[in-house]
């Protein structure tokens, strides 16, 4: 279970690590979700942000396991929001979504695993 654990958290983390940093960065594949979505861009640069929080949080679970539990739960939270934008505008380009979807869920399923509700 714990080789589980780690292996999970760490993808999570590292996947929306790398997403949150095209977000901060200005790269055009955000700004164009954005717009396709008809979510201000203004936002894109709080929504890097909010994933940059969920892979560190994820990574910070291994030290304190609230703050990893936490994590899992507002980015599968983050990814909800996600799909409500996709399926608002009629988007069926979930392929992606998927994804981070499967991975966020992942990440907190293993974690409450192995730690128990709290």
């Amino acid at each position: 279970m714990f080789a589980a654990y780690v292996t999970v958290t760490i993808l999570g983390a590292v996947f929306n690590g790398i997403a949150a940093v095209t977000y901060l960065i200005g790269h055009d594949y955000p700004k164009a979700q954005a717009d396709m979505k008809r979510v201000p861009r203004s936002w894109v640069p709080r929504l890097g942000t909010l994933l940059a929080m969920g892979s560190l949080g994820l990574l910070a679970g291994f030290a304190v396991p609230l703050l990893g539990t936490l994590a899992a739960t507002g980015l599968v939270l983050y990814f909800t929001g996600a799909l409500i934008a996709h399926l608002r505008v009629g988007s069926r380009q979930l392929q992606g979504w998927a994804v981070f979807f499967v991975t966020a869920v992942a990440a907190l399923t293993v974690n409450l695993a192995y730690h128990g509700p709290w």
